[in-house]
């Protein structure tokens, strides 16, 4: 059998909502990444067997197959296709369970996974259409709280973390002393320079406005000055009395990430080290109307394929959609705080929904080769859907 590795990984900055990215199409911008895969690597766009594109409003800008759109904003010859994937914040990993599980089969020499999401004009529940539901009669009759919070997306995601917080005990403190961490952890990567590798600096192109500014090589969600303190003066986002804010989630943003996959084979033909092989895959589906559960099984199951121990993993990337989310998983894991987004996630970061996995991996990916760390788990999920990966550091 094949072993499929993974040869790059890149994303754009993390960009605030109405910020230095918010004027680009995603289309192009994800044509960045793409570029930016072949022009560090020396590959040749034409060997490309497929591009997988994880997004998950997939209306207006980001429709009719925003991954194919990509391939040729980026210059790729007509001759490279390209799909678009839905697993919610999952989706890009899933891009990258597609792609690398395509090397195994056989079906890929050389593939791209990616993600894009400009949520600055394509805000999330846009695709949702007014009057309709996504649901349909049979799933509201067995889930009505998925519909009774409101519009499907970031309101009944928002409810569910306040439903995982209640479940696992969770104070606002709790939450807020997380959240500060994050940007802390943030900060100091940044100034670091540890996310120097894997950022394409794209030139700032805002919403409404005309011609473009310098290069956004920084994420502009990172505030280094953020304490528990302050954020406990931030008001409920959700509800009156509730303890999911503005501060302890991850914000909606804008950017786009890619790597480039390809089968050990090739990578040697073609003279390229691969920075790591895919050990272990898994997925799992929880109660949607909590719905941001699903990595605590997804974990377990990908552990367990891989006949490891949470122990063994050197680095873990966990989606911080919400700080709720990444405490439970972490109780039930019973993880090592350190090694658990060690230098920030989504809530200084960004959360670019469908750009929010294959970003991940590359954050994992350069960390790990920076460390000496051998293995790297990450885990994703939302609206009762999660992803998680293994990989395994090589050279």
């Amino acid at each position: 059998m094949p072993t499929a590795v993974l040869v790059d990984a890149v994303r754009t900055a993390g960009g605030t909502r109405n910020g230095a990215l918010s004027g680009w199409h995603p289309a192009d911008l994800a044509a960045e990444v793409l570029k930016a895969l072949v022009e560090r690597t020396g590959v040749d766009p034409g060997r490309i067997d497929d591009v997988l594109m994880g997004c998950v409003t997939q209306v207006g800008h980001q429709s009719l197959n925003i991954g194919r759109s990509a391939v040729l904003a980026a210059g790729f010859p007509e001759s490279v296709p390209a799909t678009t994937v839905d697993r919610q914040s999952g989706s890009s990993e899933q891009a990258v369970h597609f792609a690398a599980q395509g090397v195994l089969a056989g079906a890929y020499d050389v593939v791209v996974a990616a993600g894009v999401e400009v949520m600055s004009s394509t805000p999330m529940g846009a695709s949702v259409l007014p009057g309709s539901s996504p649901f349909g009669p049979a799933v509201l009759a067995r889930y009505g709280g998925v519909h009774s919070y409101g519009t499907p997306g970031l309101q009944s995601q928002g409810i569910g973390a306040e439903l995982v917080a209640d479940r696992w005990g969770l104070r606002r403190e709790d939450l807020d002393a997380f959240a500060a961490r994050s940007q802390q952890r943030a900060a100091e990567a940044s100034l670091g320079g540890r996310f120097g590798e894997e950022i394409v600096p794209v030139r700032a192109r805002r919403l409404g406005a005309s011609g473009s500014g310098p290069p956004v090589a920084r994420d502009e969600g990172i505030r280094p000055a953020a304490t528990a303190e302050a954020l406990a003066k931030l008001p409920a986002a959700f509800l009156a009395d509730g303890r999911v804010t503005a501060g302890n989630s991850g914000p909606m943003a804008d950017g786009a990430s890619a790597a480039l996959i390809m089968s050990a084979a090739k990578a040697a033909e073609l003279g390229l080290t691969p920075r790591a092989r895919f050990s272990a895959f898994a997925l799992a589906g929880v109660d949607p109307v909590t719905a941001l559960t699903g990595p605590i099984p997804a974990t377990a199951r990908v552990l367990e394929r891989s006949r490891l121990s949470l122990g063994d993993i050197d680095h873990v990337e966990v989606d911080e959609s919400f700080a709720s989310v990444v405490l439970a998983w972490s109780r039930e894991h019973r993880a090592d705080p350190a090694r658990v987004n060690p230098n920030g996630g989504a809530i200084a970061l960004g959360h670019p929904l469908g750009a929010a996995g294959t970003r991940m991996l590359a954050t994992m990916v350069h960390e790990l080769q920076r460390t000496g760390g051998r293995y790297g788990l990450q885990t994703s999920g939302g609206g009762g859907l999660a992803t998680a990966t293994i990989i395994e550091r090589l050279g």
